[in-house]
């Protein structure tokens, strides 16, 4: 169990480091992607789906919507 801690600690740190350089298209890839992996996991499983199935559907259609929105705030400099 101590381990299973220290590697879930050691890979939240890792994401969280790699998402410092970002540009606003590919924060909002990662976002989107995601929030819509959540979003799609908790309809399926309330659906009485597979909610692995709805979190990579949630997943892609978040990731593309979320890099629209950020490849539109990048050209606008915001």
């Amino acid at each position: 169990m101590k381990r299973l801690v220290w590697m879930s600690a050691v890979a939240a740190m890792t994401l969280l480091g790699a998402c410092t350089n970002m540009t606003p298209q590919q924060q909002g890839t990662m976002s989107g992607a995601g929030m819509g992996a959540l979003g799609g996991a908790g309809i399926a499983a309330i659906a009485g789906g597979d909610a692995w199935t709805g979190a990579a559907i949630g997943a892609l259609a978040g990731g593309v919507a979320g890099n629209i929105k950020g490849g539109r705030q990048q050209q606008s400099g915001w």
